[in-house]
């Protein structure tokens, strides 16, 4: 089997990109609440770069974005930050390393532009968690959403960081 190749997001990708986070939703419940408009979904907020995973087949197998964050008007001198959003593998194509390749995709773009990058993730996902510390993120901090969960309880979350030369783990 040929391992999938990662490349630039392209807006004919969309629809193979809500199929696949289809399936990651069916399976996982990511994204938590289902979103009414998946396309505007992954288009937003508007991201500074995004990439997809594809198989040989040209299929749409995973999914990272990443977004600038408005810098801090109260820290003028820290680095500027991006945050990594969106990220999704399907089910399929899982267990050969593609999350952490998507989001070393991510880095390298954040790296080249000297940006750190921040995530956040549902702290009841453990599995995304792991994947985070697995390769080299920093749990920063705990938050509620802004968001509720489809109970209408409340989302706690775990935000990660990774410094721009810091690079991750494989």
């Amino acid at each position: 089997m040929t391992a999938p190749r990662i490349r630039r997001r392209r807006a004919t990708d969309l629809d193979g990109c809500v199929a696949a986070l289809a399936l990651v939703h069916r399976a996982d419940r990511y994204p938590l609440n289902w979103p009414a408009d998946p396309h505007r979904w992954l288009r937003e907020p508007r991201p500074a770069r995004a990439w997809v995973a594809v198989d040989a087949d040209s299929a749409i197998v995973g999914h990272v974005a990443v977004h600038r964050l408005p810098d801090p008007a109260d820290a003028p001198l820290t680095r500027p930050t991006a945050e990594v959003a969106r990220l999704f593998v399907s089910p399929s194509a899982r267990g050969a390393g593609l999350g952490g390749a998507l989001l070393t995709r991510a880095w390298r773009w954040a790296s080249e532009r000297g940006t750190d990058l921040a995530l956040e993730v549902a702290a009841s996902d453990t599995a995304a968690a792991a994947l985070y510390e697995r390769t080299g993120w920093r749990c920063a901090g705990t938050s509620t959403a802004q968001w509720n969960a489809p109970d209408g309880g409340a989302v706690s979350l775990r935000r990660y960081t990774l410094a721009a030369d810091a690079a991750p783990k494989r």
